[in-house]
Order: structure tokens, then C-alpha cells, then sequence
């Protein structure tokens, strides 16, 4: 009997909202600055360093007791 394994390769939700942003500033149909089309980018790594912050917070507090 043979294992499948399947890998969620692919474009995410805050890639998509990239992609349609990007294509939406180039067509002239937003006219919004760079930094807000380029939002999902620089908000999902500001959420990934405040989780990763967090997680380290609570780590060296559970290491300590």
C-alpha cells in the first residue's frame, strides 16, 4: 500500500492579495502609494517578527522555572 504525501506548494492568500494589488496599481485602477500596494509584504513580516518575539518571550520565561 503506497503513501500519499501532498505538499501545499502554491501561492498563499496574502501572495494573491500581492499579486492583485500590484496588478491593480499597474492599470491604473487604484492610485495608491508603493507602501500601501506592497502592505501585504511589510505587515506579514511584522507579524511573523511579533510572533517569533513572543514565542521567545514565553520560551526563556518557561526555561527559567
Amino acid at each position: 500500500m503506497e503513501k500519499s504525501s501532498s505538499t501545499s506548494g502554491g501561492i498563499d492568500f496574502w501572495g494573491v492579495l500581492q499579486i492583485v494589488f500590484i496588478v491593480l496599481k499597474l492599470t491604473h485602477v487604484i492610485d495608491w502609494p508603493w507602501v500601501w500596494v506592497l502592505a501585504p509584504v511589510w505587515i506579514g513580516a511584522i507579524i511573523t517578527v511579533i510572533v517569533l518575539v513572543v514565542v521567545f518571550i514565553v520560551w526563556r520565561k518557561w526555561r527559567r522555572d
